[in-house]
């Protein structure tokens, strides 16, 4: 059997240069919050590391994540036109090899089963499993089923053979849009429908940005452990601080000033989206630092408040979303 590549050889043959290798590791320590010289002990990790093995599930979702992955942005170069950074895409599809993935393998029907139960067999204990959708449980699990299993029973035997788990999206955190009242089908989280899976990481968003990912992911790779967690699982340099205290808008917030109304002057001032329904001041997360639209946009700074989407229950505790909060 042929040697396999490390992380950087195989970034090298797909024209990633050394210095953009080391360019994506200090993006990494960056989005992480890591303290300074950490560019260096990433690099030398992944310059050493070897591809790890990823089993992706599906389950109830509207694969937003997978979407969110595969169009990672691209930063632009100010030193040359129209030229671009290397992706995050490069990244995270060199650091992990996706050997199953409904949504984006090859093989189908029988042959995708095999690929997700070879990998159980020859990765056992070495592989990620990423979960995305929430897990039906009403019904003995009826809601969901692949190749003859249930999601419940394919969930919980693929997390109990992986070395982390990860919920990827607000769906897999606590249920997600599935879960909202009345939950017809008993949609469920990873944590909830899979008690025993190991060493979960949360990174929850509807999608998730795979910035955060692709950031917990390199940690892992480098320090051969999830970066610093709350008590819910979720990555505290993702989501330990409120957008609402780092908000571009703050200002116009701490002056009362105030959008009444998409559209009007105050809306294309740039004013707070604060009465209109923002949720900012009730969420957590780091959508200001990695944003999306290629790194350049996110929704509040597009002009449209924050649904709290990052938030455990969102549908139900954020909805109806244009009602301004209570003003505490």
């Amino acid at each position: 059997m042929s040697k396999q590549p490390t992380i950087e050889e195989a970034l090298a043959d797909k024209g990633v240069s050394r210095r953009d290798f080391l360019k994506l590791c200090g993006m990494m320590a960056t989005v992480l919050a890591l303290p300074k010289g950490s560019a260096e002990t990433i690099s030398v990790a992944l310059a050493a590391a070897t591809r790890l093995p990823v089993i992706w599930l599906e389950f109830q979702d509207c694969t937003g994540d997978s979407e969110s992955l595969t169009r990672a942005y691209q930063r632009p170069d100010p030193a040359v036109s129209g030229a671009t950074d290397p992706t995050i895409t490069n990244l995270l599809l060199d650091v992990i090899s996706i050997d199953y993935h409904e949504t984006l393998m090859a093989p189908s029907g029988f042959y995708a089963e095999q690929s997700r139960q070879q990998t159980i067999q020859n990765y056992s204990g070495q592989y990620l499993c990423v979960v995305e959708g929430s897990i039906p449980t009403g019904n003995g699990g009826a809601y969901c089923c692949i190749g003859g299993r249930t999601a419940l029973s394919i969930v919980q035997e693929v997390v109990s053979h992986a070395r982390a788990t990860v919920a990827l999206g607000t769906c897999a955190w606590d249920g997600g849009l599935a879960g909202a009242a009345p939950n017809p089908t008993g949609a469920v989280g990873v944590r909830q429908a899979a008690p025993s899976a190991p060493n979960l990481l949360v990174i929850p968003g509807c999608p998730a940005n795979s910035v955060n990912l692709v950031a917990s992911i390199v940690y892992l790779l480098t320090y051969n452990a999830w970066p610093s967690r709350n008590s819910a699982g979720l990555p505290s340099f993702a989501y330990g601080k409120e957008i609402h205290d780092n908000c571009p808008r703050h200002d116009f917030y701490e002056n009362d000033q105030f959008v009444l109304a998409w559209g009007d002057q105050a809306h294309r001032d740039g004013w707070c989206l604060f009465k209109m329904g923002c949720r900012g001041p009730r969420t957590r997360s780091n959508c200001y630092k990695v944003k999306w639209n290629e790194g350049v946009c996110w929704p509040i700074e597009a002009g449209h408040g924050c649904v709290g989407c990052a938030s455990s229950g969102f549908w139900d505790q954020n909805t109806p979303f244009y009602v301004p909060l209570a003003d505490d």
